[in-house]
């Protein structure tokens, strides 16, 4: 077990134990819990606590910075519309595998069609776009395709 997965597992458990539903959690004191650097905890957050798992995450950095992790529960065209809205002009590879992985897990979106959309938004299927340019044209095809499946 990676040490993503043994800061996730501890995330959820405190999680499961917090009454309402929220956790707010230190960034440096889980850093310093797991002896891992901030930005590894930056990935956990990214990569276990999406939206598309069902959580909305707030951070803020500094001195008191905190991390709160909200679970929540939401309809699977409230959760397409959220991903559709938070894509943004540009998205490289491994987020839009990553986020396409967490819909097809979650089961907003089936598996075929998160595969058929990761291949049509890889770099062998952009080879005719310049590199400079794939994000954006990788961005615009998720965007359109999502909407077909709200």
């Amino acid at each position: 077990m990676g040490i993503s997965d043994l800061i996730a597992g501890f995330l959820q458990d405190c999680l499961d134990e917090a009454e309402n539903g929220v956790l707010e959690v230190q960034r440096s004191d889980l850093a310093q819990r797991f002896n891992c650097v901030p930005s590894q905890i930056n990935y956990v957050m990214s990569t276990r606590f999406s939206p598309e798992r069902g959580y909305i995450v707030e951070s803020r950095r500094g001195g008191n910075g905190y991390i709160r992790i909200t679970r929540v529960r939401v309809d699977r065209e409230t959760l397409l519309m959220h991903v559709i809205n938070t894509l943004g002009e540009a998205v490289d590879l491994p987020s839009a595998r990553a986020i396409l992985g967490n819909l097809a897990q979650s089961g907003a979106v089936e598996e075929d069609i998160c595969r058929t959309l990761a291949a049509a938004v890889g770099d062998k299927a952009l080879t005719a776009v310049p590199r400079e340019l794939r994000d954006q044209v990788r961005a615009a095809i998720m965007k359109q395709a999502l909407i077909l499946q709200v």
